[in-house]
């Protein structure tokens, strides 16, 4: 009886083991409105497609942070992942973070929604001899802007600088929580090195370095909210005990200091002048219109290639269409872009290259095509007028119309013989001949069906033993089940065009799935120097693997940059050349 039971005990223990959880956990769940919650997420199996809660009446001021634990002690395996965030909430009162998703081995679990109470703000103990408050007055996060009311469309920039003062130290920093820029088009400036300088902050000296250079152009008017970087700092501080020589010992503290909400006044672009064609060019711009010939045979390809250069916005408006004469057969333009942004803006050209066709010779006048933009010097609008082209079609068919149409002054009636035979042409006898049917008893259509069944019996058994066989393929049922996820989402991003959040989620999981398809490669191994490693060993070429964490990188930026529906099907035409490049370079 005692056996029994400790089986029992054993089997029941090895079940409870094996069971997934997904829970989520808070750090409090009661708070001030200046403090800070923390959530965690947490499964013991690995999961895809984690799909967090709206955090509705809170803002997410950092995360979210993905952590994986993965040991083995005395032979039993231990895995923990979690996704972690952490909120500010918006006002007071009582609410609920809701239920988050993930899918784990083909079934979707989701934890139980959390009430959480926000009250007033609550005082926070201000003494001169606690680390953390010495910490918070002597180190400083400092978001510098260049231009607080800006028209719509021209670029600012924002300069991040962390303060420290003299007798304080800082070992390391790291980014806790980006800004998002909702409302405006951005772009970080790399920052090479980080040089300590001299500088004043509230009239005080300090030493500050340049973090983060951000550009931004907004895209919408009025009071535009940039939001705060927040960084986990390791500060050393001077404590109250001193060393024999009386020089301070220094303390050791974590600090969490953050940029405050800066906002800027966006001007809307006068409406007075406005041209017609204005599509939201906003800089100082060169336009023309060339073409590669100016003669040639009649089925002979040609190139018109719009183009548009100079410092703006150059990224965020579109070229003037070009309009042609019907007897010129028009391909739809290939965009291309050679746009560099500093700090001051994007500089560089866009274009647009048509090819055309001429069907038939003769001379084509080419209309001549307008671009209006707004020019930040002088606070007007100006058009730029492309050259009169003419093109020479020398050789092939004439465009000629051959009208179809009756004499004038002839009419069409309708004439009766005098005959009283006139329906003599049609025929009023038959030559019917009797059809004879076999019967059907004895036929060789009878046998065919009769015999057939018994002759796909072989076939039907085999294929039943590859689907036997099929189905105990546990790996390559998973390859098939992600290569299918990663045709489903790439077909949800294309549905997607235009909406950038619904875009880049599924481009991003179609990658996901499609690299687990190809790699075998788990949620846990997802980032990028694991891919790298990976695709260097499979000998992928360097412009596949350039191309396929780049759009790795732009699904990452996306939550904070404004694009738009031409930067969408650019990454969309480019996730399919380097997925066929890496079908071709891995199989």
């Amino acid at each position: 009886m005692k056996k029994k039971i400790l089986l029992l005990t054993f089997i029941l223990s090895g079940f409870l083991s094996a069971q997934v959880s997904f829970d989520a956990k808070v750090s409090k769940k009661q708070l001030g409105i200046n403090e800070r919650l923390r959530v965690d997420f947490t499964m013991n199996t690995d999961g895809d497609n984690f799909e967090p809660p709206s955090f509705e009446n809170f803002t997410v001021v950092g995360g979210p942070s993905q952590s994986i634990n993965n040991s083995w002690i005395n032979g039993t395996r231990s895995f923990s992942k979690s996704y972690s965030y952490f909120l500010a909430p918006k006002k007071r009162g009582g609410f609920t973070i809701g239920q988050a998703s993930i899918e784990i081995e083909g079934e979707t679990y989701k934890t139980l929604p959390i009430k959480i109470t926000v009250t007033a703000a609550i005082d926070k103990p201000k003494d001169p001899n606690d680390p953390d408050y010495i910490a918070s007055e002597k180190i400083h996060l400092v978001a510098e802007i260049s231009n607080t009311n800006p028209f719509l469309n021209e670029a600012i920039t924002v300069v991040y600088k962390l303060y420290v003062a003299q007798n304080t130290g800082v070992r390391n920093w790291r980014e806790i929580d980006n800004p998002r820029y909702s409302d405006f088009w951005s772009q970080n400036i790399d920052v090479k090195s980080v040089n300590v300088q001299e500088g004043t902050y509230k009239g005080e000296d300090y030493r500050y370095v340049v973090l983060r250079k951000t550009v931004l152009y907004p895209q919408k008017t009025g009071k535009l909210s940039i939001e705060p970087l927040s960084l986990d700092v390791t500060v050393e501080v001077p404590s109250q005990r001193r060393d024999v020589f009386g020089r301070s010992f220094m303390s050791t503290v974590n600090r969490t200091v953050s940029s405050r909400n800066r906002t800027i006044i966006v001007k809307p672009l006068p409406e007075n002048g406005k041209p017609e064609d204005f599509s939201g060019a906003v800089g100082s711009f060169d336009f023309e219109v060339t073409t590669n010939k100016q003669s040639l045979k009649a089925t002979e390809a040609l190139e018109f290639k719009v183009s548009v250069s100079g410092k703006g916005n150059l990224k965020l408006f579109r070229l003037p269409r070009l309009v042609l004469p019907s007897a010129l057969e028009v391909y739809e333009p290939k965009h291309s872009e050679k746009v560099n942004t500093k700090a001051t803006g994007m500089q560089g050209s866009i274009n647009d290259t048509y090819t055309v066709v001429p069907n038939y010779q003769g001379s084509y006048p080419i209309p001549v095509v307008s671009f209006s933009y707004f020019d930040l010097k002088t606070k007007q609008y100006k058009t730029i007028n492309s050259e009169r082209l003419i093109i020479e079609v020398d050789e092939g068919p004439k465009n000629t119309v051959s009208p179809n149409s009756t004499p004038s002054g002839l009419v069409a009636e309708n004439v009766i013989s005098p005959n009283s035979n006139q329906f003599s042409s049609f025929k009023t006898t038959t030559d019917f001949q009797l059809i004879t049917t076999e019967p059907f008893f004895n036929s060789n259509l009878f046998w065919i069906l009769l015999l057939a069944p018994f002759l796909f019996i072989p076939f039907i058994m085999l294929l039943v033993k590859r689907r036997m066989i099929r189905a105990l393929d546990v790996t390559g049922n998973k390859i098939r089940k992600t290569n299918r996820l990663a045709r489903k989402y790439l077909s949800e991003a294309r549905k997607s065009l235009g909406k950038k959040e619904q875009f880049y989620n599924a481009l991003e999981r179609a990658l996901h799935n499609y690299l687990k398809s190809k790699l075998h490669l788990e949620t846990s191994e997802f980032n990028k120097d694991k891919i790298e490693e990976l695709l260097l060993g499979k000998n992928v070429g360097s412009d596949t693997l350039i191309g396929f964490i780049s759009l790795l990188t732009a699904c990452e930026l996306a939550r904070y940059t404004p694009l738009s529906t031409v930067d969408m099907q650019n990454d969309y035409k480019k996730a399919g050349r380097v997925i066929n490049a890496l079908d071709k370079q891995l199989n």
